[in-house]
């Protein structure tokens, strides 16, 4: 399996989100546009479970850099935008399990909202089962209740944002560059958490494109 993630993890998750190419920017947003439509449509349309489980493991096989081509620059109250940062955020947690499982543990442990509730996950919270949730939020996407699973996918970052946050108060003094890379991260998480729920409104409100 490590095998599959060398590409992807030559990137840092800041350079995804300004990944650059040379074609023309309204054919490549046209392009994310039709592609997350299609995808979801065709996730939708069928009742076969090994599509589900193909669409789910697509970057296990493809790396992640191939949607980073499709999706990195849609807008992030777009579809396609949405579909990059979930699949993004699962690659995060397939290249480090038993460190985004610490994290979120802590995140859970620190963070005093009901946002552990509502990813439904299970605590403690280790390595198989942060993989496990990760990919339940993402099959929600195209089984069930597409907001619900943003909702999930908000409260997913906003833990993971917590938790970053409160390791890097424990490494500031014996490790200031462990903190500040840790600082980074949570603001990171933070972001994603806020865009996830921005997403989730604007799909209730039907304008999410």
């Amino acid at each position: 399996m490590a095998e599959n993630f060398h590409k992807p993890t030559q990137y840092s998750t800041d350079k995804f989100d300004t990944y650059e190419g040379g074609q023309d920017p309204a054919q490549i947003m046209r392009a994310a546009h039709d592609t997350a439509h299609a995808l979801l449509d065709g996730a939708r349309d069928t009742d076969d479970p090994a599509v589900l489980d193909r669409i789910v493991a697509y970057t296990d096989k493809h790396g992640i850099d191939a949607l980073a081509e499709l999706w990195s620059r849609s807008s992030p109250g777009s579809l396609p935008g949405a579909l990059w940062r979930i699949y993004l955020l699962r690659a995060v947690i397939q290249q480090d399990a038993v460190g985004t499982s610490l994290l979120f543990q802590r995140g859970i442990d620190t963070l005093p909202t009901i946002d552990a509730a509502v990813t439904g996950a299970v605590n403690p919270t280790g390595p198989n089962e942060i993989k496990d949730l990760a990919d339940q939020i993402l099959r929600g996407l195209f089984q069930g209740d597409f907001g619900v699973a943003l909702d999930r996918a908000g409260s997913f970052s906003r833990i993971l944002a917590s938790g970053a946050g409160s390791v890097a108060d424990d490494q500031e003094l014996l490790n200031p560059e462990r903190a500040s890379e840790l600082t980074t991260r949570a603001a990171r998480f933070s972001l994603m958490g806020q865009e996830f729920t921005a997403c989730a409104k604007l799909f209730r409100a039907g304008s999410l494109d």
